[in-house]
C-alpha cells in the first residue's frame, strides 16, 4: 500500500500549449506501481487554463478547491468544489479560472504508454 500527504508530491508545470498558470501533480503513477490507472491534482492560479484540447482516453475529474468554467462542444458550465466531471474519450474539453483563488481539481485517467 502507498500513503502519501499532497504537500510532499513535487509540482511542476503544465508545458502543453495553451496551459496558463497551471501547475501538476502526480498523486499516484507508474512510479508507484499503478500501472493501470494515474491519479493527478492540478492546480490552476487566478485568470488560468488548461488547453482546450482532445485525447482517445476518458477523465474522472472532482472539483477540490474553487470554481471553474468547464468548455466543451456545448458550451461553457460552472463548477465548483464537490462537484464531479465525466469527460469521455475523444471529447473536446478545458477548464478556466476565471475566479481570483486558486481552482483545484483531481483528475484520474488510465495510465498511458
Amino acid at each position: 500500500m502507498i500513503k502519501k500527504k499532497i504537500s510532499d508530491v513535487k509540482s511542476s508545470d503544465v508545458e502543453m500549449k495553451g496551459a496558463l498558470k497551471v501547475k501538476k501533480q502526480i498523486l499516484i503513477g507508474k512510479d508507484d506501481g499503478s500501472n493501470d490507472i494515474i491519479m493527478r491534482l492540478f492546480t490552476v492560479g487566478p485568470g488560468g487554463n488548461t488547453p482546450l484540447h482532445t485525447h482517445n482516453f476518458e477523465h474522472l475529474v472532482k472539483i477540490e478547491k474553487g470554481e471553474a468554467v468547464v468548455v466543451d462542444s456545448d458550451g461553457e458550465h460552472n463548477v465548483s468544489e464537490g462537484s464531479v466531471v465525466y469527460v469521455k474519450p475523444n471529447e473536446m474539453h478545458q477548464f478556466l479560472n476565471r475566479s481570483d483563488g486558486d481552482l483545484q481539481f483531481i483528475c484520474v485517467i488510465p495510465a498511458q504508454d
